[in-house]
């Protein structure tokens, strides 16, 4: 009891407005993960972080070590589980993967990754469904012999996801639409980028259907236009690429640069010097649907240097044309990005998701 007053303490002061006290809280933290290896610790910082959107929490949880790994991703877990917890815990999750931990490989075994896919294929709210894909673009170069075990799940969500983006069954705003189409295609990229013989295949197949016919002319087609004819087509093979001894020699960012090696976006390409994207201050943020208790979160999402994901755009207004990818009413490019979510409490429901990659709710 006298440990759990303590932690209450520390908790209480763990963001204080005074550097040296925060500095110190937050070094007492971590001293007390390295000597307990239990998961009470690490469970409290999860339900204070929800709570509370710590920004000091969210920075210890996110660069934990093995064991915590462990109680990390079976908490976060518990939370996916649950609806009002869905969102806030995906940011946390999309933080702590984008940190690339040193026990990243064993997000492939986790539960979290079942939940993950679930609830992609399964949840209807569409800012959850955008910050989910936006999770498994930054988790998949991390795993990529995962795709032995998922790939069809993958594959099934990016079906799912691009006829949502035309016959839009959750009723939302266009703008909405607009988001989870950028995300669509981003993850179109990665799939393409990793796995272009199993991917082609698929859309061969499921595009040939008579009902999927629509989807593919209007949603995929277009995206299609943007990518360059992979090398693993004419040289490779469908079970080469699900061999786990061809990812073994590359890491997270070598996966990555292949991916934009065959991208024909200048926000996805990679350049000579190396993986880059368009300039932060290059792109611009989209806002709507004002703060709502009871309601769903909405989103802004920002641009990045990284992995991000920008569509072509013309006219005034936010529309969808045959044949073409969405257009956004900005002047200069939208970045759809995977860079770290920041979340800080806006209401008793929503959260408030600001800085890179961000989602508002």
């Amino acid at each position: 009891m006298a440990q759990q007053a303590n932690v209450g303490d520390l908790l209480a002061m763990l963001d204080s407005p005074n550097l040296v006290v925060q500095e110190d809280i937050t070094a007492a933290f971590k001293e007390n993960l390295n000597s307990d290896r239990g998961p009470m610790l690490v469970n409290t910082l999860v339900d204070f972080y929800l709570e509370t959107g710590s920004q000091q929490a969210l920075h210890i949880l996110s660069t934990l070590q093995e064991p915590h790994d462990k109680h990390l991703l079976d908490k976060i877990n518990e939370y996916m589980s649950k609806l009002p917890t869905r969102l806030p815990t995906l940011s946390l999750l999309g933080h702590v993967v984008r940190r690339q931990p040193s026990w990243k490989h064993k997000l492939s075994q986790a539960p979290l990754l079942l939940s993950l896919l679930k609830c992609l294929k399964t949840d209807t709210d569409v800012v959850v469904l955008i910050t989910g894909v936006l999770v498994l673009i930054t988790m998949l170069p991390m795993i990529p012999q995962s795709g032995k075990q998922y790939l069809h799940d993958f594959f099934g969500i990016f079906g799912r996801l691009s006829s949502w983006c035309l016959k839009n069954p959750g009723h939302v705003a266009e703008i909405y639409l607009v988001h989870l189409h950028a995300s669509v295609y981003s993850l179109f990229h990665r799939l393409y980028g990793m796995y272009p013989c199993n991917f082609v295949s698929f859309l061969r197949s499921h595009y040939s259907m008579k009902e999927n016919l629509e989807t593919f002319e209007e949603v995929v087609k277009p995206m299609m236009e943007h990518v360059r004819i992979h090398p693993e087509l004419v040289t490779g093979s469908k079970d080469h690429e699900l061999d786990p001894r061809r990812w073994k020699r590359l890491e997270t960012h070598d996966v990555v640069i292949e991916c934009a090696k065959v991208s024909l976006d200048p926000a996805e390409a990679s350049y000579e010097d190396g993986y880059c994207s368009v300039p932060q201050h290059s792109c611009s943020h989209l806002q709507h649907r004002p703060a709502d208790p009871d309601g769903s979160p909405y989103v802004t999402l920002y641009s990045s240097a990284g992995m991000s994901t920008s569509t072509p755009y013309s006219g005034s207004r936010v529309m969808y044309k045959s044949g073409q990818l969405p257009q956004i009413p900005n002047p200069q490019p939208s970045c759809l990005s995977t860079e770290p979510m920041q979340v800080t409490r806006q209401s008793r429901n929503g959260f408030l998701f600001e800085g890179k990659g961000t989602l508002v709710a």
